[in-house]
């Protein structure tokens, strides 16, 4: 149902140097990049057919500015790919939000590590499934 999620930089380059390095840690890389002379916009993903992640100067010219409220979440099919991710996000210039580990009761198998990218996007990686 989702095919990306946007979230708005007010430094581009610095935006595409941190996600180029966390998400090629899982495959993603940049399938879209244009329009630099008019604020910018590169979309990241796996393929053009799976949903993406887009960082893009605000199109009314205004300060970029992070959602209370609003995170894109991550989902990996291992606990240990999302501990790796949450490393990777903070060694990157990410700050924490929350370490990786289980959310509720582990019998449930929420194991999840929240994250903040340089422009103080909140982001999650999550895995759920059955406690090793």
């Amino acid at each position: 149902m989702i095919g990306y999620v946007t979230l708005g930089t007010d430094d581009l380059d610095r935006a595409r140097a941190y996600y180029d390095a966390l998400l090629g840690t899982i495959g993603a890389k940049r399938l879209m990049q244009f329009g630099d002379e008019d604020g910018g916009f590169t979309m990241y993903g796996v393929s053009m057919d799976k949903p993406a992640l887009v960082v893009t100067r605000p199109y009314d010219k205004g300060r970029a500015d992070c959602g209370n409220g609003n995170m894109v979440a991550i989902v990996f099919d291992s606990n240990e790919k999302v501990d790796a991710f949450h490393a990777k996000a903070l060694e990157l210039g990410g700050t924490d939000e929350g370490a990786p580990g289980y959310r509720g009761d582990p019998k449930f198998g929420y194991y999840f590590a929240y994250f903040r990218d340089p422009d103080g996007h909140k982001l999650a990686a999550f895995h759920i499934g059955q406690p090793g």
